[in-house]
């Protein structure tokens, strides 16, 4: 009964966000029983074009470091923006929501390879907040009873809990630009006088 109840909670979960937070979890795991390393992981374009390791444009969206406070704390931030992002504004519109994280992994990928960052799922994550919050800009947030502030700020106060845990805020900026853009061209310059949608959906995914 216990395992149903489970099994049915999980089915529950949308799509997109079931499948990326398993496949984020699963590379952990597979880490931790040391049945790959991150080595074979990593984000190298040099890898990528030179030995055909194409599998790294995936890979290091997937892996968020040893199981630890950092790894859940982003699970905890990845799956519950992600959620609500595919219930809400995403709803009924899962092509569309694919297509967000490529363009979203896209521009990632190019602005990784100039500031050497080897993993971009935390990046991901954060541009995942991003949208969520501009898109929600009267939801009232409190992070961990200690701060109330409107949706919009919530990036922002996670770069600074990063800069407290004396983590690079390189990554927190990245995911924050690449959500911005992203947010801008869907959602900001279409309704400017002379905008248009710059970005449209491929018909492929529309099929899938």
């Amino acid at each position: 009964m216990a395992y149903q109840t489970v099994q049915q909670e999980y089915l529950q979960i949308p799509f997109v966000t079931r499948a990326y937070t398993t496949a984020c979890v699963l590379t952990t795991a597979a880490v931790q029983l040391e049945l790959i390393t991150p080595f074979q992981l990593y984000f190298n374009p040099d890898l990528i074009l030179r030995n055909y390791q194409v599998w790294r444009l995936i890979t290091n969206f997937l892996f968020f470091g040893p199981v630890g406070f950092n790894f859940l704390f982003n699970m905890i931030f990845l799956y519950r923006y992600c959620r609500m992002l595919e219930e809400g504004s995403f709803r009924g519109r899962t092509a569309d929501f694919v297509f967000m994280f490529l363009f979203g992994g896209l521009l990632m990928t190019i602005f990784g390879t100039f500031v050497s960052l080897v993993f971009l799922g935390q990046a991901f994550t954060i541009m995942l907040v991003y949208v969520w919050s501009r898109r929600n800009p009267n939801v009232r947030m409190n992070f961990f009873g200690l701060l109330n502030f409107q949706a919009p700020f919530l990036p922002w106060v996670l770069m600074g809990f990063s800069l407290l845990l004396g983590n690079s805020i390189i990554v927190d900026l990245l995911g924050i630009a690449v959500g911005h853009v992203y947010f801008f061209l869907e959602d900001v310059f279409p309704n400017q006088p002379g905008g248009g949608r710059w970005l449209k959906t491929p018909f492929f995914l529309g099929l899938a």
